[in-house]
């Protein structure tokens, strides 16, 4: 591991910030009925596991671009989730914005408004063979996915 920026962690991290914020002012329609219903621990290791993925893909510049080796292969496919991860966002932003809509699938990923984030992340972490950020994403994907799946649940059982 080498200390140092990563253009690409930030690429990564604006490619995430820009739709969670135009979300914040198209979010489904009852949303916060769910969010108070959330796990305390799963809430909790989200909150860690943002804060650490945050941190790691910027101070590490193990995820840069590095043309010389065959793992580039696990950036390339890391890139494509991040790509489906922005076009799941168009989606949602065309839609009618229903909780259904929000906690859909996309090429048979489940909630991939949490699950391809998460993923694109965890694969990163593996180009960069960087074990913190595979560990925190981890963590995060926990619960955030898991957040996620009990929305879903709940939404579905309302319908």
């Amino acid at each position: 591991m080498q200390f140092g920026f990563s253009y690409v962690g930030l690429i990564y991290l604006i490619l995430l910030f820009v739709p969670n914020s135009i979300w914040a002012k198209n979010k489904p329609e009852n949303y916060e009925n769910y969010v108070k219903n959330e796990s305390r621990i799963l809430k909790i290791l989200e909150s860690i596991g943002q804060a650490l993925v945050t941190c790691i893909v910027l101070i590490f510049k193990d995820f840069n671009v590095k043309l010389d080796s065959l793992w580039i292969i696990w950036l390339i496919i890391s890139a494509v989730l991040m790509l489906l991860y922005e076009i799941f966002w168009i989606r949602y932003f065309k839609s009618e914005k229903t909780m259904k809509d929000f906690f859909s699938s996309l090429l048979g990923v489940p909630v991939a408004g949490a699950t391809l984030p998460v993923l694109a992340f965890l694969l990163l972490g593996v180009y960069g063979k960087n074990l913190p950020l595979i560990i925190a994403t981890i963590i995060l994907g926990i619960g955030h996915i898991g957040i996620h799946l009990n929305h879903k649940k709940e939404s579905s059982s309302k319908d």
